[in-house]
């Protein structure tokens, strides 16, 4: 399968039968990105769990890894749907059959809305604008769409991204929402993460004060009558790094049979926790941050073959920039499997410098035991930006064993 670069050159073993023969990882060239089955059920596991005690639903963003295998599996583990964040990836979902889907997300482009208004029903989109209402309104004014579409109220921040500035200017896409009758007023949307990035003081107490004005949002929205009279509603929050902050502030309002009046659900968007990562969301994670218990794993690792060592502390390899993330942290280098056979090894001192398109840098020891041929497992930074990268990506059973079996193959669709 020469147009899959995961898979091995010559004569590649058959997909359908990678769990049965488990070909050793070192059978598969390099670059290679790999998921690993050990901490992706881990993750699984670990995530539904917190949800669950910290009162809350999760609609992970489906965007960070675009596989129907694992939404399938997020959603099988509990999640309430599957979050995209454009049309296309919208309609990618519905033919995966994902019975409920948050676009969170301006949904303005009249070719769009006519596409996705006969999905109605499995549909929740954003609103952050009275032009975006008054669009959304006038086009399914002309098609038949099965119920009203469910549309959020975005509240955003200063500095932000999308959503509206401040809660007065909310109310009035909110009524602009209520008035039209090809739409539902479902409740509020918002994205915490644009607001911040790290876990100082001052980023946490900003991302709750956006938080708390959420709240005063929703309390508003119920106030003055803007909600339907009948239906739940839906609050929405939530990346990968401050999903905590989001649950303390938004589960109290959580009533999905309306025990206490009108019915409202709390939902999570994090996306990236099904394979977190070993740079930006190990150091910012709410599991990292504090707490006691089960944390994330790391299942989403580079490997990398040497190609040249032109200097004593000069390792270059054969991964660059078209094979692994590098937006948000450089990979590290975490070990280093001989090619002349044996367990793999730390380098101390192993850094990598730079990266250029099929090259990466890792600055070394000048007496490190590194040879060309050599294979190096990196640790990625944001795995989001690692998935669109690979049609495909091997699964082993453990990345960190010291022989990795390919027990399978997880396919993407990225646009």
């Amino acid at each position: 399968m020469p147009d899959v670069k995961a898979m091995p050159l010559g004569g590649p073993p058959a997909i359908d039968t990678l769990a049965a023969d488990r070909p050793s990882l070192s059978e598969f060239p390099t670059p290679l990105v790999t998921l690993s089955e050990d901490a992706l059920a881990h993750n699984l596991r670990t995530m539904a769990a917190w949800c669950a005690s910290a009162g809350v639903g999760l609609a992970p963003h489906g965007k960070t890894t675009m596989s129907r295998v694992l939404w399938q599996r997020q959603l099988d583990a509990g999640a309430w749907g599957i979050t995209v964040a454009t049309p296309w990836q919208a309609s990618v979902a519905l033919d995966w059959g994902v019975p409920r889907i948050l676009l969170a997300n301006e949904l303005v482009q009249p070719a769009a809305i006519r596409a996705l208004a006969p999905h109605a029903g499995r549909l929740t989109v954003w609103a952050d604008s009275v032009r975006a209402v008054e669009l959304l309104a006038s086009v399914l004014d002309e098609v038949d769409a099965p119920v009203p579409l469910a549309v959020l109220v975005e509240l955003g921040g200063a500095g932000g991204r999308t959503g509206a500035r401040g809660v007065d200017a909310a109310l009035e896409v909110a009524r602009a929402i209520a008035a039209a009758p090809t739409l539902r007023l479902a409740g509020v949307g918002g994205y915490e993460g644009a607001l911040a990035h790290d876990a100082s003081t001052s980023s946490l107490d900003r991302v709750r004060s956006y938080l708390a004005e959420m709240v005063r949002l929703h309390e508003e929205l119920d106030a003055q009558d803007l909600y339907p009279a009948e239906g739940p509603v839906l609050l929405t929050a939530g990346g990968s790094a401050y999903f905590d902050d989001v649950a303390a502030v938004l589960a109290p309002l959580r009533d999905p049979e309306g025990e206490r009046g009108r019915p409202v659900d709390v939902v999570l968007r994090s996306g990236a926790y099904i394979t977190h990562d070993d740079g930006f969301y190990r150091g910012i994670t709410p599991f990292s941050r504090g707490g006691s218990g089960e944390r994330l794993r790391s299942a989403i690792h580079g490997w990398a073959t040497v190609l040249s060592r032109p200097e004593p502390g000069l390792v270059l390899v054969d991964a660059g920039k078209r094979d692994l993330p590098y937006d948000e942290g450089l990979p590290e280098v975490q070990a280093v499997r001989p090619l002349r056979g044996g367990p793999a090894v730390p380098v101390e001192g192993a850094e990598v410098t730079a990266m250029n398109d099929q090259h990466t840098f890792i600055r070394v020891p000048a007496d490190a035991l590194v040879e060309v041929g050599d294979v190096v497992r990196l640790g990625l930074s944001h795995p989001c930006t690692a998935f669109d990268k690979w049609r495909a990506l091997p699964l082993v059973d453990d990345a960190l064993s010291d022989d990795p079996r390919v027990v399978g193959l997880i396919e993407t669709l990225f646009g």
